[in-house]
C-alpha cells in the first residue's frame, strides 16, 4: 500500500528536497504541501493524507505544536511526524502532548524519515535515536518522589486502568474508544475521573505516573 504524505513547512526548498527524496520510495507519495498551518487546513481535506510531516517552525501564525493540536481535533485518524531541527526536551514532550506519534530530527538521514512515516502510518510512534534517551531521562526526572502525592493510596477500575495504559502510549481519545468500543465522551469521563483521582494535569503526568507504576514500559 502506498502511504499519503503531506508536508508542512514554511520553506519552499526544504519541501521540494524532501519531496524528491520521498518520491524515490515505491511506498510514499507525497500528495501535498503546505507553507503555513493556514494552508494546511484549507487543503488537507483535499489532499487526504495519512501521515503529515510537520515542520515545528511555521513563519507568521500557529507553530507546528499549535497545528498538529488544531488538525488532529480536525482529523483526529491523521498521524503527525515531526520534523525538526530543535532537540530541546520541552518542546519535545509539547509535540508529543499536542498528538504527534513521531519525531525526527532535520540532521537525522532520509533512512530515519521514511522509517517515521512507515511505523507511524502503521499506528505505531517513532522518536529520534538522538533525541529518545534524553525524553526518557526528563520523564524519569519528573517523575514525583519523596512525600508528594503519587497516587499510591488509589484505587483504579479495570477500565480506567486500561484508559490510563492507551493515553500513556499517546492514543488519542478517538482512538482510544475504538480499541475499548465506548464512545469519545466516555473516554474523555474516564479521562477526567483519572486527573481528579490522582491529581493530575495533563497527559505528561499521566505517563509519568504510568512510568512510575509500571503500567508503561519504556
Amino acid at each position: 500500500m502506498t502511504i499519503r504524505v503531506m508536508l508542512v513547512d514554511d520553506h519552499a526548498v526544504v519541501r521540494e528536497g524532501l519531496r524528491a527524496l520521498l518520491s524515490k520510495e515505491n511506498d510514499i507519495e507525497v500528495a501535498g504541501e503546505a507553507g503555513s498551518a493556514a494552508e494546511l487546513m484549507d487543503q488537507v481535506d483535499k489532499v487526504r493524507p495519512e501521515v503529515v510531516v510537520m515542520d515545528l517552525q511555521l513563519g507568521n501564525g500557529p507553530n507546528g505544536i499549535e497545528a498538529t493540536k488544531e488538525l488532529l481535533q480536525r482529523r483526529p485518524e491523521l498521524k503527525v511526524v515531526v520534523l525538526s531541527m530543535f532537540d530541546d526536551r520541552h518542546l519535545i514532550f509539547r509535540a508529543l502532548s499536542a498528538g504527534a506519534k513521531g519525531y525526527v530530527l532535520k540532521r537525522a538521514g532520509i533512512e530515519e524519515l521514511t522509517q517515521a512515516i512507515r511505523l507511524v502510518a502503521k499506528g505505531e510512534a517513532y522518536l529520534d535515536p538522538q533525541i529518545a534517551r534524553q525524553v526518557v531521562e526528563g520523564l524519569q526526572e519528573g517523575l514525583p518522589q519523596g512525600e508528594e502525592n503519587d497516587g499510591s493510596e488509589v484505587e483504579l477500575t479495570e477500565r480506567e486502568m486500561e484508559v490510563l495504559r492507551l493515553v500513556a502510549e499517546g492514543l488519542t481519545n478517538a482512538e482510544i474508544a475504538r480499541r475499548l468500543f465506548i464512545s469519545v465522551k466516555t473516554v474523555q469521563a474516564h479521562r477526567a475521573n483519572l486527573m481528579q483521582k490522582l491529581g493530575l494535569h495533563d497527559r505528561v503526568e499521566l505517563v509519568k505516573y504510568a512510568i512510575k507504576k509500571g503500567i508503561l514500559k519504556l
